[in-house]
């Protein structure tokens, strides 16, 4: 199976941006991250430290599945992060769109801490990872989502997530 995208979701300070681009390098495909999607005004609650509301989200899931929906026009499977962390808004990317798969990175708290901690730069400060983790619902039961852990290096994201990705035919063995 060929999907139109991979949604590369999970908390921020998880690696979506980099394992997304390292993932669509080795498959050949576009890189999008969600984070672009995002209007002005979501941007400045975020780095203001307020938690982004559903209504926030709507308008930027439906800009996501919009870029998704041009890319299956195209012919041209894409890598996307985007946090996709409530069941909800996964089902809002799949609207239109059966053919989905999302990665899910997924940490221990301290683990994405030591990460944020890392980072500079990104307009999401490390006081909204509380609100990330209790936002955040699993996909255990969600046919199309394979997880990872993020407790390695990025290479070994990248080959766990590709071994993962071959169990369900999206990718060839490696």
């Amino acid at each position: 199976m060929r999907p139109a995208a991979i949604i590369v979701m999970g908390v921020s300070g998880s690696g979506k941006s980099t394992i997304g681009a390292l993932l669509a390098e080795a498959l050949g495909w576009p890189f999008a991250d969600a984070d672009g999607f995002h209007p002005a005004a979501n941007v400045a609650k975020m780095a203001a430290g307020q938690p982004l509301t559903d209504a926030d989200r709507w308008p930027w899931l439906d800009a996501i599945a919009a870029h998704i929906g041009a890319s299956r026009t195209a012919g041209q499977p894409v890598v996307v992060a985007c946090s996709a962390l409530r069941r909800a808004y996964r089902e809002r990317l799949r609207a239109g769109h059966g053919d989905l798969i999302f990665l899910h990175l997924a940490g221990a708290p301290e683990v994405i801490a030591t990460r944020q901690a890392a980072r500079q730069g990104h307009f999401m400060p490390p006081s909204l990872m509380a609100s990330q983790f209790a936002t955040l619902e699993d996909t255990a039961e969600e046919a199309d989502a394979v997880t990872v852990s993020v407790s390695t290096s990025p290479h070994e994201v990248l080959v766990a997530a590709i071994d993962q990705l071959a169990i369900l035919g999206v990718v060839a063995s490696p």
